[in-house]
């Protein structure tokens, strides 16, 4: 965990240097709705929202840990076995589940038990979304080499195949023209941060396309556990890829066409910035794993007018000032 450690304390840096820039606008926005459960005291959250459309929303549901006054109230009395339990029965049930599951959740004898425990979380991660991060937060040093690196690097190789459900939202070339309306289908009035990717640099495996949304919903997952956000969206704009294995997958879930250049490249993330800052104008935009041509353009493009940074640029900056600090105090 030595180096993951340092990595996180690097892009905690950064984040708190943006945080500190929004200080006051959070202040003036401190009593806007929201639109799902916050970790911020116990104030009750209004739904409009029964019956099974809250037992499908991994927001809301509870599960087995709805008090039978929520069930009268939600319109659940029926719906869920009769005995409340407590989230933490519910955990030390689930804890139980996955070290039993683990061995038959692999696929296969080459696929690797990080993968099967990637698998099992990730279900609970579509059913419970609050037990999901109890979960993670309860036991970071087991986990968070799972919800991130190195297994979320085998989680996007393979991720046309694992994908079961939608997290976060996609935007692509042929969303031109529609991303202003498109932003606000995401069903969150407010959201702190996002982390966005164009696949085309996903750690040291190269260009994943689409695939590498997985690395951005693995950075926020670490950024909930740390308590850095609650409210956060991962991003991924498919430009198309240069993979040629993903071109011939019939499988694949992206564009299969080559990647986007030049100003048309341009026109697609200028058109994905100034959407997401119309609807959400004090949201903080991590650009991450984009390749070095792009990474370095569009800070230099972007960091004056929008509340942005890219991890990989700007960690490596900060290590290269620690390592100056330390070479003139020697």
């Amino acid at each position: 965990m030595g180096n993951f450690s340092r990595q996180m304390a690097l892009s905690s840096a950064l984040l708190k240097r943006l945080q500190s820039r929004r200080g006051a606008l959070n202040t003036v926005n401190s009593g806007a709705a929201r639109s799902f459960t916050t970790t911020e005291g116990h104030r009750p959250t209004i739904i409009h929202k029964r019956s099974l459309d809250i037992l499908h929303d991994p927001w809301f549901n509870k599960g087995t840990a709805f008090s039978m006054t929520e069930r009268d109230r939600l319109d659940l009395r029926g719906l869920l076995p009769p005995n409340v339990m407590s989230p933490e029965q519910q955990i030390e049930r689930f804890m139980a589940d996955l070290k039993r599951l683990e061995k038959s959740a692999r696929d296969g004898p080459s696929d690797p038990y990080s993968l099967a425990k990637w698998r099992i979380l990730n279900r609970l991660h579509d059913r419970n979304e609050t037990m999901y991060y109890k979960v993670l937060i309860d036991n970071i040093a087991e986990y968070a080499p799972i919800v991130y690196t190195p297994t979320v690097g085998l989680v996007c190789q393979k991720y046309s195949g694992l994908f079961r459900r939608p997290r976060g939202m996609y935007f692509s070339a042929q969303d031109r023209g529609e991303m202003m309306s498109m932003v606000y289908n995401w069903p969150a009035e407010q959201v702190d941060m996002i982390v966005v990717t164009d696949g085309s640099r996903i750690l040291g495996l190269g260009d994943l396309g689409v695939q590498g949304i997985g690395i951005a919903i693995g950075k926020l997952d670490l950024y909930c556990a740390f308590d850095l956000f609650v409210l956060v969206l991962p991003v991924m704009i498919d430009v198309g890829t240069n993979n040629e294995e993903l071109l011939k997958d019939p499988l694949y879930l992206g564009l299969q066409e080559h990647r986007l250049d030049g100003e048309e490249y341009l026109e697609v993330i200028d058109e994905f910035m100034e959407a997401v800052f119309t609807r959400w104008p004090h949201v903080i935009v991590q650009f991450e794993d984009f390749q070095s041509k792009w990474a370095f353009n569009l800070l230099q493009r972007y960091r004056k007018e929008y509340r942005m940074f890219n991890d990989d640029v700007q960690v490596c900056k900060l290590c290269a000032e620690g390592c100056l600090d330390f070479l003139r105090l020697d």
